[in-house]
């Protein structure tokens, strides 16, 4: 298939894209790298510099012709967008529309969307399966949960099929070593406890050691990016094939806590990876993970390469890399 993924430049969109190539597609990257980087192109893969705030970019993309197309052009900053609800808004809502709208103009109908776990807000029981209730706790879920609605709505007035994958943490990197553009600005706990490894900064913060749970800290689902980039393609593959839309979880089924992940760093890395222990923060979960049974089901999905280990161990040959080709200062 001739395929456009938006965003492709980005952490998890490059990782897409490999997954893409290697299954034998034609593939067209639309990225102004707001957040992503040149050295995460392709040479097999063509590529378009654009926005999709300005919809005449994305509509002289979509004029190309294009069988399906793939969206991970969204802010993802969750704290953040609690304090800049205009900002996610524009892109994120706003900017997807340009998106749809632009699809429908030039009859591209089938659309693989990175969405979140973060629709769901606390959870009511673990681990979060599809049938969960949707109250999003941070503006960031919420303007993922209104653009599910948006989809819906086109799939049953336009014939837009669509994909809609919730996962909380994407994380690790390419086992092969071929994608290795280290994130801008990263948010998550894995690359900020590689910037201690590296000397980027001193230690990592660990809010709440008191929590219900195995050691204490937090429990979160990471799910190793590469993981998450084959579900993209076999989703695309599964709307495309039977005509249908399909909203999944893509889970570790069991979570890694704060504590597993920075011992599981210090052993791998060989380095101390100072922590210091900080106050809970309003609103963070004990425990957030969510099942893959549906994607097992349907997709024949599941998570192969999400263990501690190879989350770790596959950030830190970047990390590493990065630092001794004096990229990471």
């Amino acid at each position: 298939m001739k395929l456009l993924v938006i965003g492709g430049a980005g952490y998890i969109g490059s990782h897409v894209v490999q997954e893409l190539l290697r299954a034998g597609h034609e593939v067209t990257v639309f990225d102004n790298f707001s957040s992503g980087l040149r050295r995460n192109l392709f040479p097999q893969a063509d590529f378009i510099y654009g926005t999709i705030l300005i919809p005449a970019d994305i509509a002289a993309a979509f004029a190309r012709g294009f069988d399906a197309f793939v969206h991970l052009a969204a802010f993802k900053a969750a704290g953040e967008s609690m304090t800049a609800p205009e900002k996610y808004s524009v892109n994120n809502i706003t900017g997807t529309l340009n998106i749809m709208n632009a699809a429908v103009t030039y009859g591209c109908r089938y659309m693989v969307f990175s969405s979140s776990a973060a629709v769901f807000g606390t959870p009511e029981y673990l681990p979060i399966d599809e049938a969960h209730p949707t109250h999003p706790d941070n503006y960031y879920g919420f303007t993922k949960r209104e653009i599910e609605r948006f989809m819906e709505w086109y799939d049953t007035l336009k014939g837009m099929r669509f994909a809609s994958l919730r996962y909380f943490n994407a994380a690790g990197y390419d086992v092969t070593g071929v994608v290795c553009g280290l994130e801008q600005n990263p948010a998550n706990l894995l690359p900020r406890i590689m910037e201690v490894a590296v000397g980027m900064r001193d230690s990592i913060h660990v809010f709440g050691t008191d929590y219900d749970t195995r050691d204490g800290t937090c429990i979160r689902d990471y799910v190793h990016v590469t993981d998450l980039a084959v579900a993209h393609v076999a989703a695309l593959e599964y709307i495309v094939s039977h005509d249908a839309s399909l909203t999944v979880n893509l889970g570790s089924e069991n979570g890694i806590s704060v504590k597993e992940l920075i011992d599981a760093a210090h052993r791998i890395t060989g380095t101390a990876i100072p922590s210091v222990d900080d106050e809970r923060r309003p609103g963070d979960p004990a425990c957030l993970y969510a099942t893959s049974a549906y994607a097992r089901k349907i997709l024949g999905w599941e998570p192969r390469h999400s263990d501690v280990d190879t989350l770790v161990r596959s950030t830190w040959d970047v990390y590493r890399k990065a630092r001794e080709s004096c990229v990471v200062s």
